[in-house]
């Protein structure tokens, strides 16, 4: 049953990649708002959801009979990731075809109070994961526990989580030119739900970190019952991320105009960018941006790194160096590697 729940998790998640975005990126394809409803995106869309669905289906037997659990999860990932890749592919052509960019004059939109009254981090909500990480201090010191993994675990992902929310609102903001008044306040309204739920995430992922702490511990049972409850935690932190992207969309493009938005039009179209987009519309890599971090076109709330930009790869070597030391260092017996029985 649970490899089950997690192949109808993934086909899900698969499912609902594409409707996320806003209507001007159909699978990663930036398009004139004019081509949103174009025949070949919607032709795409039906044929990757009826694609996706079928392959799941097909899958699912092959799950009873085999009990290859992971194996068939991941095949299935990785076909529906391919199917997108292909509905990218398609749309993208149609579009350099058609030269659907050509019909308004391309043009972009700054708007420079996101650097002079940037939108503020609210730590209020971040309390709630302090608070986790408190009370599995307690019960750990009051329980006599020897290990306190859990509890710096905890701390990591309590300092981690706001840095990241820092960057994400200093990063520069995804408007549309059509439109720029509407959507600069749209992204604002956006960008204080993403940090909001970034905060929460961070008290999900700590009662997560407790339940499995409880288990280490020996406070409760390591019952399957228990197992799954760990999880809850996660479940519900998916579960509302996906319904307030569902709600919010992509940029904020989904919430309520203000009177006289509906109307706004500037005339220009947004730059066509296609080119700087790479896989499927994931990876970003433009030399003359100046941006280091950037919007991701595929999901909704996402960020991802500018790979034209030289700090970029800084990083992504300090990274690399920082896993293979660790490795390295583990494999010589340096460090030891968490237990299969860990508290997760």
């Amino acid at each position: 049953m649970i490899a089950l729940a997690g192949l109808v998790l993934i086909t899900c998640l698969t499912l609902a990649l594409p409707a996320l975005p806003r209507p001007t990126l159909p699978f990663g394809v930036r398009v004139p708002v004019e081509r949103a409803g174009d025949p070949v995106v919607v032709t795409e869309r039906r044929r990757y959801t009826r694609a996706v669905v079928a392959v799941s289906l097909l899958a699912v037997p092959v799950l009873f009979l085999t009990g290859w659990a992971e194996a068939v999860c991941t095949a299935v990932a990785v076909v529906h990731l391919l199917l997108f890749g292909l509905a990218h592919h398609r749309i993208r052509a149609a579009a350099q075809a058609g030269a659907w960019a050509a019909g308004r004059r391309a043009g972009l939109t700054v708007d420079t109070t996101f650097r002079t009254d940037p939108v503020r981090v609210p730590w209020l909500w971040g309390l709630p994961a302090v608070a986790v990480v408190l009370l599995t201090a307690a019960v750990g010191w009051i329980g006599g526990a020897a290990a306190l993994e859990p509890v710096l675990h905890q701390l990591a992902v309590t300092l981690l989580v706001p840095l990241v929310t820092i960057v994400v609102l200093r990063a520069r903001p995804d408007l549309d030119a059509a439109r720029p008044r509407g959507s600069a306040r749209r992204y604002r309204v956006y960008l204080r739900g993403v940090a909001t739920m970034t905060l929460l995430s961070a008290a999900c992922l700590n009662l997560t970190l407790f339940a499995g702490a409880l288990r280490l511990w020996g406070f409760v049972p390591g019952t399957p019952v228990w197992q799954v409850a760990t999880y809850l935690p996660l479940a519900a932190l998916l579960a509302g991320w996906v319904i307030w992207e569902t709600r919010v969309g992509q940029a904020g493009h989904r919430l309520p105009a203000l009177p006289g938005e509906e109307q706004e039009d500037s005339g220009l179209g947004q730059r066509d960018d296609n080119r700087h987009w790479h896989l499927a519309g994931t990876v970003y890599a433009n030399r003359r941006d100046p941006a280091l971090l950037v919007h991701a076109r595929v999901s909704s709330s996402s960020w991802t790194l500018n790979l034209g930009h030289p700090v970029a790869w800084v990083l992504l070597g300090v990274l690399a160096a920082v896993l293979v030391v660790g490795g390295v260092l583990a494999l010589s017996g340096v460090i030891d590697l968490p237990e299969k029985r860990g508290f997760l």
